[in-house]
């Protein structure tokens, strides 16, 4: 049987998943950079919102080694 990736995950999967802290998560979707869909109580992230999200990060050069 094939293994398929999640199409949503809870907010704490979303934390093991990017390795990013919950906090984090709550500001972003606070922000409306990361939205939520709600299946009653459970608030879900769209796996393909996480990506976009990740990849829409700002990125930083490498610090200088210290001489």
């Amino acid at each position: 049987m094939d293994k398929h990736p999640p199409l949503a995950v809870s907010i704490a999967q979303a934390v093991g998943l990017t390795g990013v802290g919950r906090s984090t998560l709550y500001k972003a979707i606070q922000r409306g950079d990361l939205p939520i869909k709600k299946a009653g109580k459970r608030t879900l992230l769209l796996t393909d919102d996480l990506r976009r999200w990740i990849q829409e990060l700002p990125t930083q050069d490498a610090p200088k080694a210290l001489s």
